[in-house]
């Protein structure tokens, strides 16, 4: 089973379009693939009409699953989308996945063990990774053979290429497993010339690592994609599903042994000469630079919702937490006679936060969340000691 994560921190660059008609014509080839949603997002299962209301279970809860040890199967999850095609969908739930796994030991692996499961199952997967650099994403690298990296025919998308390869370099440097990178050349307009000179640069610098299919600009990716379909099933006669399916062969084709030190020392001697590329190109539409503006000045609960845990402000102990799915959160601890239906946190908008403040005097408190109904451990909060319980709680020192 090969499994491929399309990888970008920059936004816009058809990331889940690549993975969701990547991945469509991997089916239509007659491999037996699976599309993993790692994105907060969810916008594959936009991209596939699956009704969010629907989404009983999400890739959320098959990771936290495995990293708690009470494993769910991601079978379980699934959506046919047709034949040979299958999506684990995602939910704003993964949001909250890096927070909740804070301390937990392997942690950056909880997605290569459910892949190993189903390892027999699939000949191809494909992950939409989220456009940032954290916990999701290092689950996705941990499980790739194969990373993807769509570049927009842009003069700014060159320019941040460069730092693009040098996060995934110094990703790759963590990982024990060999991996093989490539760049795409996604959404081009042959008729531009930005377009052509982008595509001339990435090409001198990146022949022996890009792909030689281009996915052009196409009218139908777009069209298919609010309608909730792939280009396959779409219009199997339009240049963009041609795009892919060539795309899907040359994939197939390619070497995925590459010594991964090969591969560091490969992206590391690219670094510096793609980036000077992209600022010479810069040059030539560089705006002028406008005066700075000064900062607004940030409310208490602006400041507050920068942060999750716990925090002494104005002579109160507030709490906050994340937890998107719950229907209550609370708090027991020694301060309350552990009796959490006295002390409950107050929801903060749709987004999943929880907040609550305490009037506390100086000491060091013990306490646990209760979400549900099931009592664990603040995952906002390092510092723990061992209950009589055999279970953690966690500690608080208010001076």
């Amino acid at each position: 089973m090969r499994t491929i994560a399309i990888i970008n921190q920059k936004g816009g660059c058809g990331k889940t379009t690549v993975s969701i008609n990547l991945s469509a014509a991997l089916a239509a080839k007659g491999y037996r693939t699976l599309l993993v949603d790692m994105d907060p997002q969810s916008h594959c299962a936009v991209g596939l009409a699956v009704p969010e209301e629907q989404i009983e279970q999400s890739i959320y809860d098959v990771l936290i699953g495995m990293g708690r040890g009470e494993p769910i199967r991601i079978n379980e999850i699934l959506w046919q989308i047709s034949e040979r095609f299958e999506l684990a969908p995602s939910s704003i739930d993964l949001a909250a996945f890096e927070q909740q796994m804070s301390g937990v030991k392997d942690r950056e692996n909880c997605l290569r063990k459910v892949l190993d499961g189903i390892r027999d199952e699939y000949d191809y997967v494909v992950l939409d990774c989220p456009p940032s650099v954290g916990l999701l994403t290092f689950n996705s690298l941990r499980s790739a053979s194969d990373v993807v990296v769509p570049v927009e025919m842009g003069y700014f998308s060159l320019h941040g290429l460069s730092k693009q390869l040098q996060t995934l370099k110094v990703l790759c440097e963590q990982c024990e497993q060999k991996i093989n990178v490539m760049v795409l050349a996604s959404m081009y307009d042959i008729r531009t010339k930005m377009g052509r000179e982008i595509l001339a640069e990435l090409k001198k610098h990146f022949s022996d690592k890009m792909f030689s299919t281009v996915v052009n600009f196409n009218t139908k990716l777009k069209e298919a994609a609010s309608l909730g379909q792939p280009i396959s099933e779409y219009d199997s006669a339009s240049k963009g599903y041609k795009d892919f399916l060539g795309l899907a062969d040359e994939l197939i084709g390619t070497n995925t042994q590459m010594n991964r030190a090969e591969l560091v020392n490969s992206l590391q001697a690219k670094l510096n000469v793609i980036s000077a590329s992209a600022e010479e190109l810069l040059a030539t539409i560089q705006p002028a630079a406008k005066p700075e503006q000064p900062k607004p000045q940030l409310t208490l609960d602006e400041k507050l919702a920068d942060f999750y845990g716990v925090r002494q402000i104005n002579g109160q102990v507030v709490f906050t937490t994340l937890y998107p799915r719950a229907q209550t959160v609370q708090i027991a601890g020694d301060f309350n006679a552990w009796s959490p239906e006295s002390t409950r946190l107050e929801r903060l908008g749709d987004n999943g936060k929880w907040q609550l403040a305490l009037p506390l005097e100086k000491g060091i408190y013990k306490y646990r969340l209760v979400v549900d109904g099931h009592w664990q451990q603040d995952p906002y909060n390092d510092k723990t000691e061992m209950n009589p319980y055999g279970e953690l709680n966690s500690v608080l020192h208010v001076q």
